[in-house]
């Protein structure tokens, strides 16, 4: 069975790369429709830029092979050209060879250098080597010697004619020697003519049309020395070549054509034929074309024209993905946006005329959204009864300890025993406490909290109000710090109080009256509660402390803290609650009340868990 779901997902997505997955997730935007859709036109169009790709390369190879023909075929013709003046001047020693022996040897040979272009010398060698006769170069000398050069030698060993570069001895410029063997009947050597041509005259034509722009040409001897070159920084090879190879791969039949860098670093193409059998050759040189080359025979047709097809393709399907899905996703994304933010009365008519997916994509967000609009409006009315329940539940709470307070109080009014009538007393405070804090409550915006600075304030007042008439004047003054916290927090804070102030009403103000200083301090995590009279201090207080200072002492505990009764600076009485800041949790927003809570600190409401 196939491992389908979220948690083959998950797992196939923790076998990606983790460098992938950071990349995926900081770049939201390639993982959008618009780039996967993208992405999957440009792959499935792929194949035409290939097409095109291999249609270069081919047209490429097939020009690279043209070149190359078309560089031997012109090496070919040069060789030709200078070939036929090798052999007319092979064929004119031929013809002067049995006329080489006679007295005015040397003034025929000199007379016909004169009258024939090309020929710079004319000799007739002896069997030994020595030149008998010669006449056309100053210092062409019966005595010039050429037994020992390797062209003779190849002729008396018998071969009919052999081609060489001419010393510098015999000729000053740069010059060919031809050499003809002369046989006696029988075959016997009995000799040699010899002619010495000049190479600036043999030098092949580079303004064959045919040629490519910067062709150059030059000859070369059996060891691959350029003899004479129009420019010779082109037959310099470099990296290693050298044209010594390419005679070589001439001489054993293969290909005449080859490549590599000349002098100046440009890459060149060269192409050579034979001039005179093994002894010269011509070489022809011209520019690479390089690998863009197909952009200069046939761009259009080759790259450019796959290259639009490719683009158009890729641009016509990301317009109509555009216009057909992305424009409605995004509109859909909007309308969800303002659903999350709560305004569910916008609907999203517009997709009306969408195309039937997204018609029925934006039905099913009405749907939700008519179905959430439901959902709230019950729990608005169920939330507004339940408040009203509550409300009238506190209400009734606070009556019901009122009628308490006022049967205490008709009880304590009947009483003679004193002790009894303050213990009566103090329990009635205490249940007024209370019931100010359910009349609180329910009097407030949310019933479920209440301000310690406004609860503070009054419950001050309500205790010096109760006892304004039965002795001296007793004035308050109230500095507090607003703090809303919940009732569970608020009862021992405001029983606290109540035992707190009646003590000081007790022991600090009786028969003579004063003044009483009530102040609450919101510290962060730690509050603090004073109550200060001006009374005789705090040993008399102590000493006539009782059950009120072990109330205190527990209702402390109860909020965390600890009670301490210490003297005023000025004289007096402080009784002091040091204890944690309570916390008060309710939701910020009705969105809130199902996914976060939050903590009511001092003038603030900080959301603490999501």
């Amino acid at each position: 069975m196939a491992d389908t779901g979220p948690a083959a997902g998950q797992r196939r997505s923790s076998r990606l790369p983790r460098s992938m997955k950071r990349f995926l997730t900081r770049s939201p935007r390639f993982q959008g429709i618009r780039f996967r859709m993208g992405l999957a036109m440009a792959i499935a169009l792929l194949p035409i830029l290939v097409l095109g790709a291999v249609q270069a390369q081919a047209e490429f190879r097939r020009q690279s092979v043209d070149r190359q023909a078309d560089l031997q075929q012109a090496a070919g013709r040069a060789a030709m050209t200078a070939k036929a003046r090798l052999d007319t001047a092979t064929v004119l020693l031929g013809a002067l060879a049995p006329e080489g022996n006679g007295p005015a040897c040397s003034e025929r040979l000199s007379s016909l250098v004169d009258r024939v272009d090309g020929f710079q010398a004319l000799y007739r060698i002896g069997t030994s080597g020595t030149a008998i006769c010669g006449g056309g170069l100053s210092g062409a000398t019966e005595s010039a010697r050429f037994g020992d050069d390797t062209w003779f030698r190849r002729l008396r060993q018998g071969e009919p004619v052999t081609v060489a570069r001419a010393s510098r001895d015999i000729s000053p410029t740069p010059a060919l020697i031809v050499g003809v063997r002369w046989d006696r009947p029988r075959g016997v050597f009995a000799g040699a003519m010899a002619a010495v041509l000049p190479l600036a005259d043999l030098q092949p034509d580079t303004n064959d049309r045919s040629l490519p722009a910067g062709a150059q040409a030059a000859l070369t001897d059996e060891e691959g020395q350029v003899l004479v070159a129009t420019d010779a920084r082109a037959f310099d090879l470099q990296r290693g070549a050298s044209l010594l190879g390419w005679v070589e791969r001439a001489r054993r039949g293969e290909s005449a054509t080859f490549d590599g860098w000349d002098a100046t670093g440009e890459h060149r193409d060269y192409a050579g034929a034979a001039l005179a059998g093994r002894d010269v050759y011509v070489v022809v040189s011209a520019p690479s074309p390089g690998l863009l080359s197909w952009a200069r025979l046939n761009p259009i047709g080759v790259l450019l024209l796959p290259l639009a097809a490719w683009l158009t393709a890729f641009a016509a399907v990301m317009l109509v993905s555009e216009r057909i899905v992305i424009r409605w996703l995004d509109y859909l994304e909007r309308i969800a946006s303002l659903y999350a933010r709560g305004r569910y009365s916008v609907r999203p008519v517009q997709a009306a005329s969408a195309p039937s997916e997204i018609r029925v994509l934006a039905s099913t967000l009405d749907g939700l959204a008519e179905a959430i609009s439901i959902r709230d409006g019950s729990l608005t009315e169920s939330l507004e009864e339940k408040d009203a329940l509550m409300r009238e539940i506190h209400h009734r709470v606070k009556n019901n300890l009122q009628i308490i307070s006022s049967l205490l109080s008709m009880q304590q009014r009947s009483l003679k025993d004193e002790p009894a009538r303050v213990a009566l007393g103090d329990t009635r405070q205490r249940i007024s406490a209370l019931a100010l804090i359910y009349r609180t409550l329910y009097q407030s915006d949310d019933i479920r909290h209440a301000d310690a600075r406004d609860f503070i304030n009054e419950l001050v007042g309500q205790l010096v109000a109760a006892e304004s008439g039965r002795g001296p004047v007793v004035t308050s003054s109230i500095d507090a710090d607003s703090l809303v916290v919940d009732p569970d927090k608020l009862a021992p804070l405001a029983l606290w109080l109540v035992e707190a102030v009646s003590n000081a009403q007790k022991h600090a103000f009786a028969g003579r009256g004063g003044a009483l200083q009530v102040r609450f301090r919101v510290h962060g995590d730690t509050s603090v509660l004073e109550v200060q009279d001006d009374g005789p201090g705090p040993q008399e207080a102590m000493a006539k402390a009782g059950v009120g200072r072990t109330l205190m002492g527990a209702f402390a505990r109860q909020l965390r803290g600890e009670a301490e009764v210490i003297a005023a600076p000025d004289g007096g009485t402080i009784a002091r609650m040091i204890f944690a800041t309570p916390e008060a949790v309710q939701p910020t927003d009705p969105q809130d009340l199902e996914r976060s809570d939050a903590v009511v600190r001092p003038g603030t409401l900080t959301r603490v868990r999501r």
